[in-house]
C-alpha cells in the first residue's frame, strides 16, 4: 500500500496529515447549523379566503374549487387539501421537498392573481403566506400582568410586541392567544329602534357619514399655507353616544345613544387563555414551512429577554411552551452519548491489549475521523442534527474497526516473527491493507446509494448515510497513513500486561482453542451449519410478521395536547364551563410538579370565531428525569377526562418529522358527494364498532349535526312591499351576529366600530321575527315576521377536499401495542369489502409518511445489498466469494430482527436504516477471512489448511471489531432523556445484529467457503496467468 508505506517512511508528514484534517474540521464544525432533523420541512403554501356571511356549501363552489383548478397545474405538488367553512375557505400546498419554497409561492401568486375577477365582490382578496394553515404554534410566551385586564394587555401586545417578533428571520406570522381587542360595542335594542322608526341601515349609514376625518384643500397666503382638515369629532363612547342619526317630525334630534348601549370594549370576548389558571395573553410563534425551529426559537426567547427590562412595571413576559425545548434536550443527550460511547470503545480497547501505547494507536482515529466529516457535511450544505449525530454515535465503532485490524496485525507480526515496531508496521499494514480498503468500500457502497433517494426519506437519511460513509472513509484513510506510523514509533514488544488484560487474553485464548475445535467438527459436519442457516433465516420471515409496523417510534416530547371537542353548535359558556372543569381536573399535576405549565384556550382556532365547540389544552411537562414517562401521565389524564359527559377529549403527542398535532391515523375516503361519503362513513364506522382491533378516540371531520336556521324569505311579498334581499341579509348579519361599521382612532392606533343585537333580546328564533327593515318604495317599517319564515335543519360546518376531490377524513389514536401499519390495513380491508369500487382512498400526515417510506426503504435495501455485491465482485475478481461473504447478512437481520421483539420495539424507519447499516457491517468481518484465506492460498498453502489458519488468525480482530461495535451501540440502550424511544431502537438493531452477525460469520462464511469456493482462484490468478503466457510467448520469440 502506498499511503502505509509513505507514512511509515515519512512520520512528520503522515502527523501532518491528520492534524490539517483536525483543523480544518474544526472550523467546519463551527459553521455547521443546528437542527432537530436534516430540512425536510415541508414546503407549503397555504390561501386563505375570507367570504363573510356565505355558508360552507357557497364558499366550497365560488371560491375554494375556482382556486383549486386554478393552482394544480404549478411544478412540483405534492398535495393540495382544502377545508371550506362558513365565511371562510383555507388551501394547504405542499410541494416536493426539493421545491423552492419562494419560487412555489409567487407561482401560487401569480395564478391566484389570475381568479380574482372570478371570485365573489364581497370577498376579501386570498391571504397567501409560506406556512400551513392549521395555526400550528412552534412557542408560546405568556404576557401577565398584576394591573391590567384581558382587553389592555391585548391592546399592549398588539401596539408594541407583535411587530418586534413577526419581523424576527424565519416566523410566519404571530398569533395572539385569548385575544380581546378593543373595539367601540354599539349594542342595538330592537325596540328602541323600531320605537322611533329607525333601521339598522340608518344607524350603519349615519356612522358612515359622521365618523370621517377628510382632507378638505387649503388656504394660501402671500407668505404661508394652511393645510384645511375635518377631524374626527368622535373618540370616545360619550362622544358616539351622542352621534346623531334621524330628525323628527317634531325636530327632536334621535341620537345613537337613545337605541343603543355604546362601550368601549372587546370586540370578541367569547374566548380565553389561561396559564396555571391565571387569565393571561399568549403570544404564539409559528414559523415559516422550511424555518428552523431552534434558529426561530431562541430569536423569540433572545427578543423576549430584551424587551422583559423595557416593559412597564407589573408586566412580564414569560416563556411557556417551547417546542425546541425537546429538541435542544435531544441534541444535548446524543452529545452525551457520544462521549461515552467514545469512552466505552477506548476501554474494550485497552482491555484487550492491555497497554496505553497500543490503545493509543486505533483511539486517536475516533476524534480525527470524527470531526473531520463536518468538512464533508459543510461541503454538501448539511447540517449537525439528529441524524448526523445519531451516525456520529453509530461510527464510534466502526472508526476503530480498520486501525484494531492493522494494530492487530502488527502486534501478531511482533510476537510471532520477531520483528521490529518498524518494520511489522510497514509489513504489516501492507498485509491487511487490501481487506482495510475492501471492507471502507464495503461499508461505503451501502450508504451512499441511500443519498440518491428522492423525496422525503431521501433527505432524511442522506445526511446520516454521508456522515456516516464519510466517517468510514476518514478512518480508513487514518488506519492506514497515522495508525501504521504511531504502531512504529510507540509499539513496545515487551511491555507488562495489566491484570484485567491478562484475564481477557486468557479467556481469549481459551475461546480460540473452542473455536478451533468447534470450527474443525463443523467443517466435517457441514450440513449442522446449513440446517442452522436455513433456520435462522426462515426465523426472520417469521419476525417481520410478528414485529409491529409504523413510521416512527412514539417519542416522549416533553409536552402534548388535549383536544376538547364539545358537540356542533356547542355555545361558548357551554364549552367555557367544560374547559374550566378539565383545568381544575388537571391542575393536580401541576401542584405535583410533574407538569410545569398547564396553558388552556378556548375556542381552539383563531380565525373563526363564530365556532364556540371546542378548546385545547397543552401540557408542558418538567425535565424527563423529574417525573414519570408521559405515556403514564396521558393515559392518567384519559382515565381523568373520561366520564365528562358533555365533551370528548382526545390526548395527543405530536411527532417529530414536522408533524401536525393530529392522531397517527389519518385516512381519507373520496370520491362521490358528501351524502355518499357520509354514508361510506357511518358503514365503515359501524364496522369498527363491531369489531375494533386498536383504534381509539375514533372521530371524523364531516360532521352534518350543526343545528342551523335557514331564512326562507317570501321573494313576491317582499317584491312588492318595496324590501330588497340585500336589506333583509345585511340587516340579520348586523343584529344576530356583529358587523364592522368604520373605525376611529385612540392614541395613533384604529380600532373597529361593530354593530350587534343585544345578546339578551336573541335567545330564541323567534326573536329574529321582531326585527324590522325599511321599504324601499313607502318608507314603513316592515317585520321580519312579515316577509321570512324560518326553517331548522343539521348540516356540516366544513366541508373538507383533498387533492380537489371531496373527502372525509377519519381520525384516531392507537391503543398500545397496535401499530399504525395494522390500523391501515384494516381499515383497507373494510374499503375493499364493504364500500364500492368508486371510493378514493388516500392518506395525511404520519400515515401517509408511513405508507410512502415504506417503499422507499424497500427500494434502498435491495439496491443496498446488490450494490455491496457487485462492489465485492470487482474486488475479489469472483461472483462466488461475495456469495460467501453475503451470506452473513440474512442472519445478521434475523439477529436484529430477534431484538426488536424481545424488547417489544417496532419495524419503523429507525430500525430500518439500522437493518440497512448492518448489511455492511455483517459483510464486514467476512472480508477478513474471505482475502486472508485467499492470501494464504496465494502462498502454496493447501485449501483446508488455508481455510482454518485464516479463520483462526483472523478470529480475534474478528472479534475485537464486533466487541468495539457492538459497544458503541450499547449508551444508545441506556441513554435517557429526550429522545431515548429513536436511540434506544436503532441501539437495538445494531447491538443484536453486530452479535449475531459476528457469531454466525465464523462458521458460516468458512463452511460456505469451503462448500462453493474450493475451486475458485484467487484475484490475481489472471494476472499470474497472463505473466506466465507473456513469459512463454517471450521464450517462443
Amino acid at each position: 500500500m502506498i499511503l502505509s508505506d509513505v507514512s511509515v517512511r515519512r512520520p512528520v508528514l503522515a502527523a501532518v496529515l491528520s492534524l490539517l484534517l483536525i483543523a480544518f474540521g474544526l472550523v467546519a464544525f463551527d459553521r455547521l447549523p443546528l437542527r432537530e432533523f436534516p430540512n425536510i420541512d415541508p414546503r407549503v403554501v397555504s390561501i386563505d379566503t375570507v367570504y363573510r356571511g356565505a355558508s360552507a356549501d357557497v364558499v366550497e363552489s365560488r371560491v375554494t374549487r375556482i382556486i383549486e383548478d386554478r393552482i394544480a397545474g404549478v411544478e412540483g405538488i405534492r398535495f393540495i387539501e382544502s377545508s371550506s367553512e362558513d365565511g371562510r375557505s383555507r388551501i394547504s400546498v405542499e410541494f416536493d421537498v426539493d421545491r423552492d419554497i419562494d419560487a412555489a409561492a409567487n407561482d401560487i401568486r401569480d395564478r391566484v392573481s389570475g381568479v380574482l375577477d372570478e371570485l365573489p365582490e364581497e370577498a376579501e382578496p386570498p391571504d397567501i403566506q409560506k406556512a400551513s394553515s392549521d395555526d400550528d404554534v412552534i412557542m408560546w410566551l405568556n404576557l401577565a400582568s398584576d394591573r391590567l385586564t384581558v382587553p389592555a394587555l391585548t391592546d399592549y401586545a398588539e401596539r408594541y410586541l407583535l411587530d418586534r417578533f413577526s419581523v424576527l428571520d424565519g416566523v410566519a406570522r404571530v398569533r395572539i392567544g385569548g385575544q380581546q381587542s378593543y373595539a367601540m360595542r354599539v349594542w342595538l335594542d330592537r325596540n328602541k329602534l323600531a320605537a322611533r322608526g329607525i333601521t339598522v341601515a340608518d344607524v350603519e349609514n349615519a356612522l358612515r357619514a359622521e365618523n370621517v376625518e377628510l382632507p378638505a384643500g387649503s388656504i394660501d397666503s402671500i407668505e404661508r399655507q394652511f393645510t384645511v382638515r375635518i377631524k374626527r369629532q368622535f373618540r370616545t363612547a360619550d362622544d358616539f353616544s351622542r352621534l346623531v342619526i334621524a330628525k323628527g317630525s317634531d325636530g327632536h334630534l334621535t341620537r345613537l345613544g337613545d337605541v343603543a348601549r355604546v362601550e368601549r370594549t372587546a370586540e370578541e370576548d367569547r374566548l380565553f387563555f389561561r396559564g396555571n389558571g391565571i387569565h393571561m395573553v399568549g403570544i404564539g410563534i409559528i414559523k415559516q414551512s422550511t424555518a428552523n425551529t431552534l434558529t426561530v426559537a431562541r430569536a423569540a426567547r433572545a427578543e423576549m429577554e430584551r424587551l422583559n427590562p423595557s416593559l412597564p412595571e407589573g408586566m412580564t413576559i414569560a416563556q411557556s411552551y417551547d417546542s425546541s425545548v425537546f429538541i435542544e434536550g435531544a441534541i444535548k443527550e446524543v452529545y452525551k452519548t457520544l462521549g461515552i460511547a467514545i469512552g466505552l470503545v477506548v476501554l474494550v480497547i485497552y482491555l484487550f491489549l492491555g497497554s496505553l501505547r497500543a490503545t493509543l494507536v486505533p483511539a486517536v482515529t475516533v476524534p480525527i475521523s470524527l470531526i473531520a466529516t463536518s468538512l464533508v457535511l459543510l461541503a454538501l450544505g448539511y447540517s449537525i442534527n439528529m441524524l448526523t449525530l445519531l451516525a456520529l454515535v453509530l461510527a464510534i465503532g466502526l472508526v476503530v474497526d480498520d486501525a484494531i485490524v492493522v494494530l492487530e496485525n502488527i502486534h501478531r507480526r511482533m510476537d510471532q516473527y520477531g520483528e521490529t515496531r518498524l518494520v511489522a508496521a510497514f509489513r504489516g499494514t501492507r498485509q491487511v491493507g487490501f481487506a482495510v480498503v475492501a471492507t471502507t468500500v464495503v461499508l461505503v457502497s451501502v450508504f451512499v446509494p441511500i443519498a440518491f433517494l428522492q423525496g422525503d426519506i431521501g433527505r432524511l437519511f442522506s445526511e446520516f448515510a454521508i456522515t456516516m460513509a464519510a466517517a468510514v472513509a476518514f478512518s480508513s484513510f487514518v488506519a492506514l497513513s497515522l495508525s501504521p506510523m504511531l504502531a512504529s514509533k510507540v509499539l513496545s514488544p515487551r511491555e507488562k500486561e495489566n491484570k484485567a488484560t491478562q484475564l481477557v487474553d486468557a479467556g481469549f485464548r481459551r475461546l480460540q482453542r473452542g473455536y478451533h475445535v468447534l470450527l474443525a467438527t463443523s467443517l466435517k459436519h457441514k450440513w449442522i451449519i446449513v440446517l442452522v442457516f436455513i433456520g435462522v433465516g426462515s426465523a426472520s420471515s417469521w419476525f417481520l410478521t410478528h414485529i409491529p409496523d409504523e413510521y416512527t417510534p412514539k417519542e416522549d416530547r416533553g409536552a402534548f395536547y388535549v383536544l376538547v371537542n364539545g358537540p356542533e353548535g356547542a355555545s361558548y359558556e357551554y364549552i367555557k364551563e367544560y374547559m374550566d372543569e378539565v383545568e381544575r381536573r388537571l391542575m393536580p399535576l401541576v401542584e405535583s410538579g410533574e407538569v410545569t405549565r398547564l396553558l388552556v384556550r378556548a375556542p381552539r382556532s383563531f380565525g373563526s370565531v363564530a365556532i364556540f365547540n371546542n378548546g385545547i389544552v397543552i401540557v408542558v411537562l418538567d425535565d424527563w428525569d423529574k417525573r414519570r414517562s408521559a405515556w403514564e401521565i396521558m393515559d392518567e389524564i384519559r382515565a381523568t377526562l373520561g366520564d365528562l359527559p358533555g365533551v370528548r377529549a382526545f390526548v395527543v403527542m405530536r411527532q417529530g418529522f414536522g408533524a401536525r398535532i393530529q392522531k397517527p391515523v389519518q385516512f381519507v375516503i373520496g370520491g362521490g358527494t358528501y351524502d355518499e361519503l357520509a354514508a361510506w362513513r357511518d358503514i365503515l364506522k359501524a364496522k369498527i364498532e363491531q369489531d375494533n382491533p386498536g383504534l381509539r378516540g375514533l372521530d371524523w371531520d364531516y360532521k352534518e349535526t350543526k343545528p342551523q336556521m335557514q331564512v326562507v324569505i317570501d321573494y313576491d311579498r317582499a317584491a312588492d312591499l318595496g324590501v330588497t334581499v340585500s336589506n333583509i341579509g345585511r340587516t340579520l348579519e348586523t343584529m344576530l351576529g356583529s358587523r364592522r361599521v368604520t373605525t376611529y382612532i385612540d392614541e395613533g392606533q384604529e380600532y373597529y366600530i361593530v354593530l350587534e343585537g343585544e345578546r339578551t333580546a336573541q335567545r330564541t328564533p323567534t326573536d329574529i321575527q321582531n326585527i324590522y327593515v325599511r321599504s324601499e318604495r313607502s318608507g314603513e317599517l316592515i317585520p321580519l315576521s312579515n316577509l321570512v319564515q324560518l326553517v331548522e335543519f343539521a348540516d356540516a360546518i366544513s366541508l373538507n377536499r383533498y387533492n380537489r376531490v371531496r373527502s372525509i377524513t377519519l381520525e384516531a389514536n392507537l391503543e398500545p401495542g397496535y401499530s399504525l401499519g395494522e390500523a391501515l390495513s384494516y381499515l383497507e380491508g373494510l374499503v375493499q369489502e364493504y364500500l364500492p369500487g368508486q371510493v378514493i382512498v388516500d392518506y395525511k400526515g404520519q400515515s401517509r409518511d408511513y405508507k410512502f417510506a415504506g417503499e422507499s426503504l424497500l427500494f434502498i435495501f435491495g439496491l443496498g445489498i446488490m450494490v455491496v455485491f457487485l462492489v465485492l465482485a470487482a474486488q475479489f475478481e469472483s461472483w462466488i466469494h461475495p456469495f460467501v461473504i453475503m451470506l452473513t447478512v440474512p442472519l445478521a437481520m434475523t439477529g436484529a430482527l430477534l431484538g426488536l421483539y424481545l424488547t417489544g420495539q417496532s419495524l419503523n424507519l429507525y430500525s430500518q436504516i439500522g437493518l440497512i447499516m448492518l448489511v455492511g457491517l455483517s459483510a464486514k468481518n467476512g472480508i477478513l477471512i474471505v482475502e486472508f484465506a485467499n492470501q494464504l492460498r496465494d502462498q502454496g498453502r493447501e485449501f483446508e489448511q488455508a481455510l482454518i489458519e485464516a479463520a483462526d488468525v483472523r478470529f480475534r480482530p474478528i472479534i475485537m471489531t464486533g466487541i468495539t461495535t457492538a459497544t458503541g451501540s450499547i449508551p444508545l440502550l441506556i441513554s435517557s432523556g429526550a429522545g431515548t424511544e429513536t436511540r434506544f431502537v436503532i441501539g437495538v438493531v445494531i447491538l443484536f445484529g453486530v452479535i449475531a452477525g459476528t457469531l454466525f460469520t465464523l462458521f458460516v462464511v468458512p463452511t460456505a467457503y469451503d462448500l462453493v469456493g474450493r475451486y475458485t482462484g484467487s484475484p490475481k490468478d489472471v494476472t499470474h496467468q497472463l505473466e506466465k503466457e507473456l513469459e512463454q510467448s517471450g521464450s517462443d520469440d
